[in-house]
């Protein structure tokens, strides 16, 4: 019944098009008109990515998942296209092979089923789809990676510390850093 009743709050909040906050009392949308799904901050948890372990043939440009195609050497990559095709975020590999012995194998997936927030329909292909050209997705906000208890393989936050502002990925080993 559970499941019931959030499948059905879920779909309502999806199908409304409006902005997704999670983690947070109070709403920012009438401040924050560009945001599409924002995470509360100083919350010290992070968003997941999928862990795929097959690579997805044509994915959107954008997508951002943990390939763990091969366990012993997964990596957090994003695809950036057809020229430049994935890029890694990693840095580094994780042996991901007891993590994967804990998530579901061998399921066939409803490859039209997906969330999407910000449009009725999208052509990309994900789980979740943010669908904007004017808004954007806010990552969960930390001071500091160190904080979090326990990260899990393909989390992703925004580290907002003074003179440490970056994005930082967790390939399920070793955080890795990017900083504009």
């Amino acid at each position: 019944m559970k499941k019931i009743i959030a499948t059905i709050f879920l779909t309502m909040i999806f199908s409304a098009n409006a902005q997704v906050i999670i983690g947070d009392a109070t709403g920012t949308a009438a401040v924050k008109t560009s945001v599409l799904l924002e995470f509360a901050a100083g919350q010290n948890k992070g968003i997941i990515v999928p862990y795929v372990r097959t690579m997805p043939t044509t994915p959107t440009e954008g997508t951002i998942l943990l390939d763990a195609s091969t366990p012993i050497s997964s990596r957090m990559k994003y695809y950036a296209g057809t020229v430049k095709g994935w890029v890694d975020l990693s840095g580094q590999d994780a042996n991901l092979t007891s993590t994967l012995t804990t998530q579901p194998a061998g399921i066939t997936e409803a490859t039209t089923s997906k969330a999407i927030i910000g449009a009725a329909t999208s052509a990309a292909d994900g789980v979740l789809v943010l669908e904007s050209t004017t808004k954007a997705m806010v990552l969960p906000i930390v001071e500091d990676v160190q904080n979090i208890p326990s990260p899990s393989p393909g989390m992703m936050v925004y580290i907002n510390k003074t003179g440490a502002k970056r994005l930082a990925v967790y390939n399920g080993s070793k955080w890795s850093f990017w900083k504009p």
